[in-house]
């Protein structure tokens, strides 16, 4: 069991990624702007991050980037969950500090495969 936080504005794809990982067996946290997910990260580290990179106001890349520049956050593995994928999107996100990309709509039979290398 691991605990997991998404981030994620839009209610529905929020929902459905939190019911996938709790079926499997996860503590999962939710946040619903970047800013949220930077205080909870804080306050209590996760195992893993899940971060939509479009969000209002601070976007998942500035996120990321800001959780891989602080020294006791960098080591939590933030995996961008995106509508993101044109040509070189999954870069930028990697280059912004991801540690994994996944494309939205989200395979909800994938995902837990998907997320097993960033749990270890």
């Amino acid at each position: 069991m691991h605990n997991i936080l998404v981030v994620e504005d839009n209610d529905d794809n929020r929902t459905l990624v939190v019911k996938v990982l709790t079926r499997q067996g996860h503590v999962v946290r939710e946040a619903v702007s970047a800013e949220q997910a930077l205080e909870a990260a804080a306050a209590d580290p996760p195992d893993l991050i899940l971060m939509d990179l479009n969000l209002v106001g601070m976007s998942g890349f500035e996120a990321a980037g800001r959780l891989k520049a602080d020294p006791r956050l960098c080591h939590i593995p933030v995996v961008a969950l995106t509508a993101y994928a044109m040509v070189g999107d999954r870069e930028r996100a990697l280059a912004a500090g991801c540690d994994g990309y996944i494309s939205k709509p989200v395979d909800v039979r994938r995902l837990p495969d998907q997320l097993k290398e960033f749990l270890l």
